[in-house]
């Protein structure tokens, strides 16, 4: 299935950085995209950072100048969604079921009984979001990677009564935005989130138990299995609010081998999230992490412990 990029609409639900992300992707790939958020500043910020990435893909040969024109002409930043002649909707909220069961039944209320909803989770059950629809067939998974503009897959994840139709067109768009896809039975942590979940525990573990610095475990993984980065800094990338949310759900659901390590909840709790706030298990200027900064031995856990940072 080959799709007409005339008068077709997305509407992405969330402003962050996986919203922008997979906004950029759309609007680069010439349709036209509204991007929407409660948040008024997010929004502008989304706003600036995809004018940057469509500036950087010209300044890199990716996109010509039309294709930029064209891209910010299509573009929307709204604090409600237009749902008039919407084809798709990509939810990207926060890893929380509670609210993206309530973001879907108000969805189902306003758009077309034709339109896709995908929702961005990356372990939630999308047979439980369906069920707050009357159009279960057409709601389906969509997982991009981050960062979306430079990452290739998209997992699909089926939910119980998907319908086939809507693999099919969930695989259209993929293709339409230069992305492969593959398709995923639904299961806690489907593929990716499931064994990178693992992964970046695992190494909060060792950091814990003083195995290797944060530098060292990371070039571990870079160096050792060619991982293009290692589990901390993905973590850090990733951030550990939403990293802990999701090993929470694993555990609750897989059992006691995703434990979170208390680590995590620890760096949670003291607000070092990762690249957002500038400081998770490395530190961070501008978004540039700084050399040699990332937790080494048991006395900076300690002093995160007595609160003292």
């Amino acid at each position: 299935m080959v799709l007409d990029r005339s008068n077709r609409n997305v509407v992405v639900i969330g402003a962050g950085l996986m919203g922008t992300g997979i906004a950029h992707a759309f609007a680069s790939s010439g349709f036209s995209t509204t991007v929407v958020d409660v948040d008024k500043n997010q929004l502008q910020q989304s706003s600036s950072n995809i004018a940057q990435m469509l500036a950087d893909g010209e300044r890199l040969g990716k996109l010509d100048s039309k294709q930029v024109q064209d891209a910010l002409a299509g573009l929307k930043f709204e604090t409600t969604a237009p749902f008039e002649n919407v084809e798709l909707v990509v939810e990207t909220a926060t890893e929380n079921l509670d609210v993206k069961k309530r973001i879907f039944a108000e969805l189902d209320a306003q758009v077309s009984g034709s339109c896709l909803l995908a929702t961005n989770t990356s372990a939630l059950s999308i047979t439980e979001i369906a069920a707050h629809t009357r159009r279960p067939g057409r709601v389906i998974g969509m997982h991009f990677f981050n960062p979306v503009h430079k990452m290739k897959l998209v997992e699909l994840v089926l939910g119980l009564q998907t319908e086939d139709t809507t693999v099919e067109q969930a695989k259209a768009w993929c293709g339409a935005i230069r992305k492969q896809s593959i398709v995923v039975n639904e299961t806690p942590g489907l593929t990716t989130s499931r064994m990178s979940g693992m992964l970046g525990n695992e190494a909060m573990w060792m950091l814990l138990e003083g195995t290797a610095s944060a530098e060292d475990i990371d070039a571990a993984m870079r160096l050792g299995l060619n991982h293009p980065m290692g589990p901390l800094e993905l973590g850090d990338l990733t951030g550990w609010d939403t990293r802990l949310a999701v090993l929470n759900y694993l555990h609750s659901t897989l059992g006691e081998k995703f434990r979170p390590c208390p680590l995590i909840t620890k760096m949670v709790k003291a607000g070092r999230l990762g690249r957002k706030t500038g400081h998770g298990v490395y530190r961070y200027e501008n978004g540039q992490k700084i050399p040699n900064s990332g937790l080494k031995n048991a006395a900076w856990i300690e002093e995160l412990q007595a609160g003292n940072e």
